[in-house]
């Protein structure tokens, strides 16, 4: 389903990721952890194309970018369909009701007709538990309620993969259930998903495989059972005691 292989990025001369490989399997949840700085959100932007690759291969059901070669817009562009991103900080248009915030994606990039969008987006909304909050704009709602239209809106586009970049970091602790229920019954679907969070009861309950990733490179990966009682890597200790 998703193959990185060798990836690195560098911001001039910082190298953030120092040869990433991974694979993960379709309706797979992987969640990544580890400290700040180590390059979690660096490879998720990768993925998403939001940062180009120094080099290295990315492929999502069997399409590639190599980015040891000049890789065109559009294929970066049509790459980028394929996933779903949902950010920490909600990212949403404060002029534009949940609704239309959800309607964007399908009407503008895929120019879907604005009935079928409408629709569309006011079942992904129920699907997050906001069937009743169409017409709120984002100062009206919560934290939580606004990441949940953020998650209707990447679902909208119809993403292959869905990556998560500390969803719940923004929020406060009585509204972070509500994002990771919704994230939990999307996993429960089968939808394939890559998150990257310090909400280690989540990683616990829902991932397939935990990644540990420190200094731009994956230090440890293994079932979450076997990570949380039994990492095999010392700096995969050191983090687990300081966290938990």
């Amino acid at each position: 389903m998703i193959s990185i292989k060798g990836l690195h990025k560098q911001f001039d001369q910082l190298e953030v990721l120092k040869g990433i490989d991974l694979e993960v399997g379709k309706g797979k949840v992987v969640v990544v952890i580890g400290p700040s700085g180590s390059g979690k959100t660096t490879m998720l932007r990768c993925l998403n194309v939001l940062e180009i690759p120094t080099k290295g291969i990315i492929s999502i059901e069997g399409h590639s970018l190599d980015f040891s070669k000049n890789v065109p817009k559009k294929s970066i562009a049509l790459f980028r369909r394929l996933t779903g991103m949902v950010f920490q900080n909600y990212n949403l248009f404060p002029h534009k009701t949940a609704l239309e915030n959800v309607m964007e994606g399908p009407v503008v990039v895929k120019g879907m007709d604005k009935s079928k969008a409408r629709e569309k987006a006011a079942a992904l909304l129920q699907k997050v538990g906001l069937g009743d909050k169409m017409d709120y704009y984002p100062s009206q709602l919560s934290g939580g309620q606004q990441q949940r239209v953020g998650i209707a809106r990447a679902l909208a586009m119809e993403p292959e993969v869905m990556l998560f970049d500390e969803p719940t970091s923004a929020l406060d602790p009585e509204l972070v259930g509500e994002v990771l229920r919704v994230m939990k019954d999307l996993a429960q679907e089968g939808m394939t998903m890559i998150v990257v969070t310090h909400e280690m009861r989540f990683a616990r309950e829902a991932a397939d495989e935990v990644i540990f990733m420190d200094g731009g490179v994956v230090v440890e990966r293994n079932k979450p059972e076997e990570i949380f009682t039994n990492p095999k890597e010392e700096r995969t200790r050191k983090f687990l005691n300081m966290i938990q």
